[in-house]
């Protein structure tokens, strides 16, 4: 059980990580704050965060 909820979390991270590839955080960036707060806390700061500028 603790593996399925270890899987689940690192899959909600990886969710907003890929919500998130297009902001200013970058994938990376929004992977690694779902994964150090909770994914909930992650989600807030990516709806928060403003777009990446498109690139000239």
């Amino acid at each position: 059980m603790p593996l399925a909820s270890a899987l689940f979390y690192l899959g909600l991270c990886y969710v907003c990580g890929v919500l998130g590839k297009n902001r200013k955080f970058g994938f990376w960036g929004n992977f690694i704050c779902c994964f150090v707060f909770t994914p909930l806390v992650g989600l807030i700061v990516l709806l928060a965060s403003d777009e990446r500028p498109p690139r000239q």
